[in-house]
């Protein structure tokens, strides 16, 4: 069985990282390129940089920043935020990146995961979709629950659902999906357990899942009763309330395969 990864993730506005709740009320949490330098000391399996405004901006992600995170870190790094053409992703991998994750550009262009995954290969293509749980005051209660897809950092709803979405990031080729509830960011309450444990089953690539993480019983949860592939968290790690390390070792304890943590 392949080794449960745990995936830190710099989400960077104007230069500084931030995290908010549910996409909102951003506050600082460090610099990126000691944090990055900081998670791949500390023994996590990748590091995600995601520009979040570049979509809602209309620019492109920062070369500059990609390149100085990537220049401290012996980890593989995805990038995202802006990507929308093939230029993009030659730039970000030039600057340091060894994935990229697209996510409003997909939704509006699919095709765009045909071209990347034909140029580069499905390895280097991450789908992240960020969706939100309708109904019932956002939580999970049964299969038949909906999820709305949302483009430029949760901004915007589209008329697609999660499940048919991802079947169809998944039959494009794309080497993996990085799925965020938007209901559970931020909330530290625990992953969308139900809705991964759905993916997993439906998909044959690996799903990254992402929102909700607030104790380390939320990642046994997330691998135990989501079946993820991997586990990415933001401010439980940005702000000191778990340690990589101290993350693993549990892990460990409780039955999952994780690579053996790194002692700091």
């Amino acid at each position: 069985m392949l080794a449960k990864r745990i995936i830190p993730c710099l989400d960077v506005k104007d230069g500084q990282t931030v995290k908010g709740t549910k996409f909102l009320q951003l506050r600082q949490a460090g610099d990126p390129v000691e944090l990055g330098k900081l998670y791949s000391r500390q023994g996590a399996d990748e590091l995600v940089f995601l520009d979040i405004t570049a979509s809602h901006e209309g620019r492109k992600t920062f070369a500059d920043m990609v390149q100085k995170v990537a220049a401290e870190i012996d980890i593989p790094f995805t990038v995202g935020g802006g990507i929308s053409e093939l230029a993009d992703v030659e730039r970000m991998l030039s600057a340091g990146a060894d994935k990229i994750s697209i996510n409003s550009a997909a939704l509006r262009r699919p095709q765009l995961i045909d071209e990347i995954v034909s140029h580069f290969g499905s390895q280097v293509c991450v789908v992240a979709i960020d969706a939100k749980l309708n109904g019932d005051e956002g939580r999970e209660n049964s299969d038949e629950e909906t999820w709305t897809c949302y483009l430029n950092g949760g901004r915007i709803p589209t008329e697609r659902n999660l499940f048919d979405w991802a079947r169809e990031v998944n039959d494009r080729g794309a080497g993996e999906i990085l799925f965020t509830s938007m209901n559970h960011d931020g909330v530290k309450q625990g992953f969308a357990c139900n809705a991964l444990s759905r993916l997993a089953s439906q998909l044959t690539i690996p799903v990254i899942a992402s929102g909700g993480a607030g104790r380390m019983e939320d990642f046994r949860d997330v691998f135990k009763q989501g079946h993820a592939d991997a586990a990415l968290a933001a401010s439980v790690f940005h702000f000191g309330q778990i340690g990589i390390p101290q993350l693993k070792e549990y892990l460990r304890k409780e039955g999952i395969n994780v690579r053996p943590p790194v002692r700091v």
